[in-house]
């Protein structure tokens, strides 16, 4: 999701669609966050137990305890299509949008055996090795 600020109701929003999207059942998942007022906010905290979904945060003062989300960052903003600036929210949008999908689907990652981020969580992987 891409907000002018960061609120927790939007947090919660983006959890709420993303554990529904992707059919995730009690104590399926574990959300690792920063400590942003909209990760730590009693909305967040709320919904999260309502769905079943344990919780941990980054340790403070600590910008890079989370290694996938630091590398998907450093091959975001190494891309050649990465711009300087943003024009407006609706362009970052856009240009995600097709970052996100080349990312999941495309892209090779070493750490998953190159294999793509879709093909290791839709459960092919295991098909795509025996072959």
């Amino acid at each position: 999701m891409i907000a002018n600020r960061e609120l927790a109701y939007l947090a919660s929003q983006l959890v709420a669609e993303s554990c529904a999207q992707q059919g995730i059942v009690p104590d399926q998942l574990m959300l690792h966050a920063d400590r942003g007022s909209a990760m730590i906010s009693k909305t967040l905290a709320l919904l999260l137990a309502d769905l079943g979904v344990g919780k941990s945060h980054s340790r403070p003062y600590t910008s890079n305890d989370n290694p996938f989300s630091e590398a998907q960052f450093k091959t975001m903003k190494y891309r050649p299509d990465y711009p300087d600036r943003f024009g407006s929210p609706e362009d970052a949008r856009t240009w995600a949008r097709s970052f996100f999908y080349w990312y999941n689907n495309e892209y090779r990652h070493t750490g998953l055996g190159l294999m793509t981020p879709a093909t290791v969580h839709y459960g092919l992987a295991a098909e795509l090795t025996s072959q």
